[in-house]
C-alpha cells in the first residue's frame, strides 16, 4: 500500500512537471517575445509595456473599436476635455493588473503565481470593456429600457466580443503558442464577467482553483470594490475632467498582501496604515459621481440621448454576420454588427433619411442637444428616513397634473445616488487589514480604530425633476406639482429653479444692473437676459 501510494504520488508529480515543461517550451520556442513587446506612452501612467500577446489582441478591429467609445459618455457635452476613450482605459487596466499581480508574486512566492496567471489577468484587464456600447454605460440604460426582458449587461457582451475577437482573427493558435489553453480562456472570461456556475456551488469558478481565489479580486473585486479597474478610471477620469483625485494606488500595491482569512479564504489585504488611502479612493468615487457622472446637465443629456435612441430604434439598423438586419437595441445580439456600433450612432441619426414621425423626433431631440435646448430642470428633493421610491414620486406627480397641462410622458425623474460604491454601507467593512508585526493575520478595522471624523452616512439619494416641455406655463405647473407631491409624501422641501434654466447661470434682468447703471459690470461672468 505504501509503495503504491508513493509510486502514484511520483507519477502525478512527474505528470504535472511534464505539463509545465511543455507549456514553458511552447513559450520559449517563440524566441522573440521581448522583441515584440510594445511600449505605449500613457497620459496617466507614463510609458507602459504590453506583453506581445496583448499587442496581438490590441491590433484587432474589435479592440480598436474602443477608440471610438467615449469613456465618460455624455459628460463630454459638459466638460470639454472629457474626450478620453475606452481604448486607453483598457490599456491602463491591463498595465495595473500586471503590476499588482507581479508585486504579489515577488512578495509571496508561496502563492505560486505563474507567468500564465499574470498573463491571463493582464488579458482580462485589457478586454474587460470590449462589450461597451456607444456612450459607454448609457447604452446599457437604453437597451434595458427598449428591451426590458433582455437584461443586457456590458460584462456579458465583453465575453461574447472576446470570443468573437479570437475567432475572427484566428488567435486561438496564437494563445496556444504562448502557453494558454482552454482552462486559461475560461479563467480570463471569469475575471471579466464572474462565474458561470452560480447555483450555490462550494467553489463557483472553473478557471482556477480555490487556492488562487485572490486572483479574481485584481481586475473586478466583487467583495470589497478595491480593484485596478477603479484605480485607472478614477485617475484617468479625474485627469480628463480637470478634477483633482489624490489617492495613491502605488502605496496600495506596495502594501498589498494575500492572507488566508478564516471562513473567507485567500484574499488581498492591505497594511492597516493604508486605510486612509482606501478612504481617499472611495471618496474620489463619490466626488467624480457628484461632480461629473451625476452632474445635472449630464444626466439631462443622458435622458435626451436615451429618448433619441428609442425613437430611432427601428429606423437605424446594422447588418449582422449572416446578412440579418438588427435594430439599435438588438445590435448587441450579433458581435459582427456590434463591432461597427460606436459613438457615431449619434450622427447616423442626424444623417438618416426618412420622414417617419419617430425618426423625426429622434432628429429633433439630437438637434436640441446640439443647440442646448435641453429638457427643463424643475428642481430637486431628497427622501427622508424610510425613503420614497422614484416610482412613488412619479405616480404622485402624475396625480397632481392640472387638467389640460402636462402628460405623464413629459415627466422625468432622475434618481441620483451618491455613495462609496456599496449603497449605504461603509466599504472598508469589507476590506481586511494586517499589521506590521502580524503580516499573516487578517483583521477588520472598527470606526473607532480609524477615525472619529468618518461620515455618519455613506449614501445620499437625490431626486431631480425634469420636464420635456418647453412651454412656460407647463413649467409653472410642474413647479406646483412638485411642491404638492413632496408635501404629500413627507419629503424634504424641494429646491425649485426659475424659468428659464440655461446651461450656465443666468440672472433675470429686472431693469437694474449690479453697478446701478445701464450696463453689466465689466468682467462679470453673469449672462444678463431681458424677459
Amino acid at each position: 500500500m505504501t509503495v503504491d501510494l508513493i509510486s502514484s504520488t511520483v507519477i502525478t508529480t512527474f505528470s504535472t512537471m511534464k505539463q509545465k515543461f511543455e507549456r514553458d517550451v511552447v513559450v520559449q520556442d517563440q524566441g522573440t517575445m521581448e522583441d515584440t513587446e510594445k511600449v505605449f506612452n500613457d497620459a496617466v501612467h507614463g510609458a507602459i509595456s504590453l506583453h506581445p500577446l496583448c499587442v496581438r489582441v490590441v491590433d484587432t478591429p474589435q479592440f480598436q473599436r474602443l477608440r471610438f467609445l467615449k469613456q465618460l459618455g455624455s459628460s463630454y457635452f459638459v466638460y470639454p476635455a472629457a474626450a478620453s476613450n475606452r481604448f486607453e482605459h483598457s490599456l491602463g487596466v491591463c498595465h495595473l493588473a500586471g503590476q499588482l499581480a507581479r508585486a504579489l508574486q515577488a512578495r509571496q512566492p508561496n502563492l505560486k503565481i505563474s507567468e500564465y496567471d499574470i498573463l491571463c489577468v493582464q488579458l482580462a484587464g485589457l478586454c474587460h470593456d470590449l462589450g461597451h456600447g456607444p456612450f459607454s454605460h448609457l447604452w446599457e440604460v437604453f437597451v434595458n429600457k427598449a428591451r426590458p426582458g433582455k437584461k443586457w449587461r456590458h460584462e456579458s457582451a465583453s465575453i461574447d466580443m472576446f470570443d468573437y475577437l479570437l475567432d475572427a482573427n484566428n488567435l486561438h493558435d496564437e494563445f496556444k503558442r504562448y502557453g494558454l489553453d482552454d482552462q486559461d480562456l475560461k479563467f480570463i472570461k471569469e475575471l471579466i464577467g464572474g462565474p458561470k456556475n452560480t447555483d450555490g456551488a462550494d467553489w463557483p469558478y472553473e478557471g482556477r482553483p480555490r487556492e488562487k481565489a485572490f486572483l479574481y479580486e485584481i481586475v473586478a473585486n466583487k467583495r470589497s470594490g478595491v480593484d485596478v479597474d477603479k484605480w485607472d478610471y478614477f485617475l484617468r477620469d479625474g485627469h480628463s475632467l480637470g478634477i483633482k483625485v489624490t489617492f495613491d494606488y502605488h502605496r496600495l500595491v506596495k502594501f498589498s498582501r494575500v492572507i488566508d482569512v478564516p471562513g473567507e479564504g485567500l484574499q488581498i489585504c492591505f497594511r492597516e496604515k493604508e486605510v486612509d488611502s482606501l478612504y481617499d479612493m472611495f471618496h474620489a468615487r463619490r466626488t467624480l459621481h457628484r461632480t461629473a457622472y451625476q452632474h445635472r446637465v449630464v444626466k439631462t443629456i443622458d435622458s435626451m440621448l436615451v429618448d433619441a435612441f428609442c425613437y430611432a430604434d427601428e429606423h437605424i439598423q446594422h447588418k449582422g454576420r449572416n446578412g440579418k438586419m438588427y435594430n439599435l437595441a438588438d445590435v448587441c445580439d450579433d458581435m459582427y454588427a456590434f463591432t461597427n456600433l460606436v459613438d457615431d450612432v449619434f450622427h447616423q441619426i442626424i444623417r438618416a433619411e426618412g420622414d417617419h414621425p419617430d425618426l423625426l423626433k429622434a432628429k429633433e431631440t439630437i438637434n436640441r442637444i446640439l443647440t442646448r435646448q435641453l429638457y427643463a430642470y424643475v428642481g430637486h428633493t431628497q427622501p427622508v428616513s424610510g425613503g420614497v421610491s422614484k416610482e412613488t414620486l412619479l405616480d404622485s406627480l402624475v396625480s397632481n397634473i392640472p387638467s389640460g397641462s402636462l402628460k405623464k410622458e413629459d415627466l422625468d425623474i432622475q434618481e441620483v445616488r451618491l455613495n462609496y460604491g456599496m449603497g449605504d454601507k461603509d466599504p472598508i467593512e469589507c476590506v481586511r487589514f494586517y499589521s506590521k508585526n502580524k503580516p499573516t493575520d487578517a483583521k477588520t478595522l472598527s470606526r473607532e480604530e480609524v477615525s472619529n471624523m468618518l461620515p455618519q452616512s455613506f449614501q445620499e439619494v437625490v431626486y431631480r425633476f425634469v420636464i420635456k416641455s418647453y412651454d412656460e406655463q407647463h413649467y409653472r405647473d410642474a413647479q406646483q406639482m412638485f411642491k404638492e407631491s413632496c408635501k404629500q409624501l413627507n419629503m424634504k422641501k424641494p429646491s425649485v429653479d426659475s424659468w428659464p434654466r440655461h446651461l450656465t447661470p443666468v440672472k433675470r434682468y429686472d431693469g437694474h444692473y449690479a453697478n446701478g447703471q445701464g450696463a453689466p459690470v465689466d468682467g462679470s461672468a453673469v449672462q444678463w437676459l431681458k424677459f
